[in-house]
């Protein structure tokens, strides 16, 4: 049987790039070149610009990952794997969220997904913390959009790992991984879309 990964998340996942405001080609997403190093595997995007753990956003509608994640899971099951790429819409101002309630958020999205019946055999779920967003996304391309976000973007590493550990999943930590370009501060460099990669594909040859 064909085993399928998730990878559920923000524009990081989807593949936006700000230089032009478009979607970065198949050739260079993270997640087409995770599907490259993982041959065997079936690779899903799941990515949506603007999506949140649990925040409901009051501007735009059906940002909310938690109203998503079942529904979004059952209709690829059966599954083998789950990667949650998300925090980085959490951070913005209008949510008034902190880093640990962020990490809440997420673990909410953990819980869910291992206690949904989609899974071949267990739940192999990765919890990866985005890279911290430099003080410049608040003068940036989306600077009216986020608002003050980049202070508490760099403590969601240290709560993530520790609901991860607490709930028994894999984590990953982009800081040091993965660049925010220089535009907007936010969304990923072409360049560190094979380092995501070939850290995902450790992760899941060693573990799953």
């Amino acid at each position: 049987m064909e085993k399928r990964i998730v990878c559920f998340g923000d524009s990081n996942t989807w593949g936006y790039n700000t230089e032009n405001h478009s979607r970065f080609p198949e050739s260079v997403r993270w997640t087409r070149k995770l599907q490259a190093l993982l041959p065997e595997y079936a690779v899903v995007e799941e990515g949506l610009c603007g999506r949140t753990t649990v925040f409901a956003d009051p501007l735009n509608d059906g940002m909310r990952g938690l109203d998503y994640l079942k529904p979004c899971l059952s209709s690829h099951s059966p599954l083998h794997a789950l990667i949650i790429t998300l925090g980085t819409n959490d951070c913005k101002e209008r949510y008034s969220a902190t880093a640990k309630n962020i990490a809440q958020g997420m673990q909410r999205l953990v819980r869910l997904a291992k206690q949904a019946e989609v899974w071949l055999d267990i739940p192999n779920i990765i919890v990866v913390a985005p890279p911290p967003m430099p003080k410049g996304v608040e003068n940036g391309f989306y600077a009216n959009e986020m608002g003050k976000c980049s202070e508490k973007s760099y403590h969601l590493a240290r709560h993530y790992e520790s609901i991860a550990h607490e709930e028994g999943v894999l984590f990953l930590n982009l800081d040091g991984i993965a660049d925010m370009n220089e535009i907007d501060f936010m969304h990923f460099t072409p360049n560190s879309m094979d380092k995501i990669a070939a850290a995902l594909a450790k992760l899941v040859k060693e573990h799953f």
